[in-house]
């Protein structure tokens, strides 16, 4: 069968087995979907909503397997769509951060009331920026976001906003260029993992498919780990940018898919509640309903110490 499997460069670990050709061993009828090529229909405004094009496209037949941060599949399923969970990795707490200019005023997520905050809506940042404001007693409602992900970092220098939600490379060249104070760490607040999902259908008739997508993950996140640069390189070739500052990133981060556990569908939830309460989402969402446990072995079985970093 063909399968189709998404991937775009803010999953790294897809982004590279795309260009590796790990996969096509074992499944030579392999279509690779560029997500930045499909149609996003209109994107709302952070405070009408979260934009789920990735959530969406697994139904309609744009692909069948994809990696994301946390908060599509949360889109998804409050969609009403049936994922699955398959993997996530270890927390990435070193990929990015809250942020202002030093001398703004602004000290801690709390003096955020009435300002401006850059952020990319419907990624991971979008779940660090809500704990962050209820952690300091304030609702989506108190702040103005600004979706811009891919500017954002000029926003921010230009002072055309008072906070970001920064990720690295781009928070690289930020630190080189401002004195910046950090408002909240990711760490201790969010894991902000990576996290790979499919269709229910998909994980129940096609397993073995599913286990050839997981193993060379685990094999070319392997050689992520052993050759960052050349990694690095594939990154830079696509956008442009710069290959030390994307080495830089990629060694700040973990590589290499785990189980499904209880401590992320709890933190799951809690972002999944938070979303439904600033209302960006419609409805109530169970994380745990999206989880098979019996894809936590198939996991296992691959996991980075079972593969050779080559």
């Amino acid at each position: 069968m063909s399968v189709k499997v998404g991937y775009f460069p803010s999953n790294n670990s897809l982004w590279v087995l795309r260009h590796r050709g790990i996969l096509e061993r074992t499944l030579p009828g392999v279509e690779w979907v560029d997500l930045r090529s499909l149609p996003a229909g209109a994107r709302p405004s952070p405070a009408e909503g979260l934009p789920s094009p990735h959530g969406d496209h697994l139904f309609d037949g744009g692909y069948d397997f994809i990696g994301t941060g946390s908060t599509p599949p949360v889109t998804a399923q409050a969609k009403g769509h049936d994922i699955v969970y398959v993997a996530v990795s270890d927390p990435r707490h070193e990929n990015g951060r809250l942020v202002a200019r030093a001398g703004s005023g602004i000290a801690s997520p709390a003096d955020l009331k009435g300002r401006r905050v850059a952020l990319g809506h419907g990624s991971w940042q979008t779940t660090l920026l809500l704990f962050a404001l209820d952690g300091a007693g304030l609702t989506w409602d108190d702040i103005e976001p600004v979706d811009a992900y891919a500017g954002a970092a000029d926003l921010f220098l230009g002072g055309e906003v008072d906070a970001w939600v920064g990720s690295y490379p781009a928070l690289t060249r930020v630190e080189a260029e401002a004195e910046l104070v950090t408002l909240v760490e990711t760490e201790g607040l969010f894991s902000h993992r990576s996290l790979w999902f499919t269709r229910r259908d998909f994980a129940e008739r096609h397993r073995d498919e599913l286990a050839a997508i997981v193993a060379a993950l685990q094999e070319s996140d392997a050689w992520i780990r052993e050759d960052p640069a050349g990694a690095a390189a594939l990154f830079a070739a696509d956008d442009g940018g710069d290959v030390a500052a994307w080495e830089n990133a990629l060694r700040r981060r973990p590589f290499g898919l785990r189980p499904v556990g209880a401590e992320f569908v709890a933190e799951q939830q809690r972002a999944a509640d938070l979303f439904h309460a600033a209302g960006l989402i419609d409805r109530e969402i169970d994380v745990a309903a999206a989880v098979l446990p019996e894809l936590a072995g198939l996991v296992e079985r691959t996991g980075p110490a079972a593969v050779p970093a080559g």
